[in-house]
């Protein structure tokens, strides 16, 4: 476009120049070697145009003979090359497409047209078709040449990580992860990989620095800055809280003014602040988490703030969290175990079936078992709410790639994942159909609980030296067996004069229930007949 546009010009400029001199006329005289020429201004001025034309043009030709050899070569050249690219990106697509033995093949054309030092990518190339054909020493090899170029370093040590992971040489990636997160801390895949490994080697500090570094450098997200940065700053409180409660305290208060409702931290800053003897400001942090997130740890760790108090003072602390978050499943369990703690049963029992009404999972069952062991001993009471326990969903857990905790932990103990963990149902409910009698029902688990009277009435006729097995088929064969007794009674005291005519007594061969053989009694049974066999 700008050499158009200086070629109009130009264009421009010299007919202005003509016209110019056209309306100008003139002679032009010249005098030389002793002779007189004479012309027009316009035609002398035309001359020479055509004159400096004539010079450029011979020029440009004297140009393309004298570097013609160069020209032809850099064309076969260009063409050669072209070729080469595009064998190239034939056998790279052939690469990701899994087809090794295209990739091979433009492979080896590609070396042939293109040099490698002069295309790095040749490298890439053959290390892929390696891993396709499972030559992963070639591919390793290939991939430590691309580590060593500058500009392929960064692909060259992705490649060394991934295979030292599917060796199972953790140290050789971590320093594959740690080098390349040094030089480019931009790199995502480094970076986080060099994060979980100092994490795994308890490195807080440097795990901080480089999450830094990745926030500066805009790798990740400021929401998942902060929510890793308070992860790193609860683990480091974590194990400061023995050595050091005052550092563990401003780590786990800095956590929570990164994440408001992260449950490890805000138990981390209360334990240092029981600690310090701090214990208004400890449950008054503990109530601001409790309203955000209601958690089991939570509550308990605020109703066991101070260790002299009454099991009535921890009723009423946990009344005061049930009154911030009322309706609320571990809400009613906290306070109907403090509740049973402090002998009110009646109340311990309303709230427990509160709770299963709301959510009828596992502790709440087990809850209702514990407050009618400790009200009235009946074993049988008892037995039915473990049954429904047994039924029932499992209660919220820290849970990460599977794996059930007791206790919060920063990184994964399956994959070593920053922040893996969760508090959820350790199982979720289980798709397809539902069989009858499988789900729980609080209501229907009430009215099937047996009476103080059944089970006692139960216990009273079972005998420890002889304990009755319930059996329905044994009960209707003892039905069935007493008539026929009877009859055979009758029958025998009608024969008593005739005893010659006299038979057994018509009781069946085996003398127990159906499911027990016995023992055979051989004076009922007759005598075999012997049988003299001639042939």
């Amino acid at each position: 476009m700008i050499r158009l546009l200086i070629f109009a010009i130009l264009v421009l400029a010299l007919g202005y120049g003509f016209s110019w001199l056209a309306d100008r006329p003139g002679d032009l005289s010249l005098v030389w070697g002793g002779q007189l020429y004479q012309t027009k201004l316009i035609v002398a001025a035309a001359i020479l145009i055509a004159l400096v034309a004539a010079i450029m043009i011979l020029w440009w030709f004297v140009r393309l003979v004298w570097t013609s050899p160069h020209s032809v070569t850099r064309y076969f050249r260009a063409r050669k090359r072209d070729r080469g690219y595009q064998a190239l990106s034939t056998g790279l697509i052939a690469a990701g497409a899994g087809n090794a033995l295209l990739a091979r093949k433009m492979a080896a054309r590609t070396r042939g047209l293109i040099r490698a030092d002069q295309e790095p990518l040749i490298n890439l190339l053959e290390a892929q078709a390696a891993l396709i054909e499972g030559k992963h020493d070639e591919a390793r090899q290939k991939f430590e040449l691309m580590a060593n170029d500058p500009e392929t370093r960064e692909l060259g040590l992705r490649g060394l990580y991934l295979e030292a992971k599917r060796l199972g040489a953790h140290e050789a990636a971590r320093q594959y992860a740690e080098k390349a997160a040094d030089q480019a801390p931009y790199l995502p895949w480094a970076a986080q990989a060099t994060l979980e490994y100092r994490s795994q080697a308890r490195r807080w500090d440097d795990a901080i620095k480089l999450l830094d570094q990745q926030k500066a450098a805009h790798v990740i997200d400021k929401e998942t800055a902060s929510r890793q940065r308070a992860v790193l700053l609860t683990a480091r409180a974590t194990d400061r809280l023995e050595s050091d409660p005052a550092g563990a305290r401003d780590d786990a208060l800095a956590a929570l003014k990164l994440v408001a409702d992260f449950v490890p931290a805000a138990l981390i800053a209360a334990k240092a602040l029981f600690r310090e003897d701090k214990v208004r400001k400890a449950a008054s942090m503990l109530e601001q988490v409790w309203k955000v997130h209601p958690n089991p740890e939570i509550g308990k760790a605020y109703v066991r703030a101070r260790s002299g108090d009454s099991v009535t003072d921890r009723l009423k602390r946990a009344e005061r969290l049930e009154a911030i978050r009322p309706n609320n499943v571990d809400a009613l369990l906290l306070t109907a175990k403090a509740a049973m703690d402090a002998g009110d049963f009646a109340k311990a029992r309303a709230k427990a079936e509160a709770a299963a009404r709301i959510d009828a999972r596992e502790g709440a069952f087990l809850l209702l078992a514990d407050i009618e062991e400790a009200e009235t001993g009946d074993q049988g009471r008892v037995r039915h709410w473990m049954a429904q326990a047994l039924r029932a969903p499992r209660d919220p857990a820290w849970v990460a790639d599977g794996f059930i905790s007791e206790k919060w932990l920063p990184l994964s103990p399956v994959t070593g994942r920053l922040d893996a963990f969760e508090w959820k149902a350790p199982f979720g409910q289980i798709e397809g159909p539902v069989e009858e009698g499988s789900t729980v029902s609080v209501d229907a688990a009430l009215k099937s609980l047996p009476t103080m009277q059944e089970t006692a009435s139960a216990t009273a006729t079972e005998t420890p030296s002889s304990p009755k097995v319930a059996s329905p088929a044994r009960d209707a064969y003892v039905m069935e067996l007493e008539p026929a007794t009877a009859k055979s009674a009758q029958s025998a005291s009608e024969a008593a004069p005739k005893p010659a005519q006299q038979e057994p007594d018509p009781r069946p061969f085996f003398g127990g229930a159906p499911d027990d053989p016995g023992v055979k009694d051989r004076k009922l049974e007759p005598e075999p007949k012997t049988r003299l066999k001639l042939f």
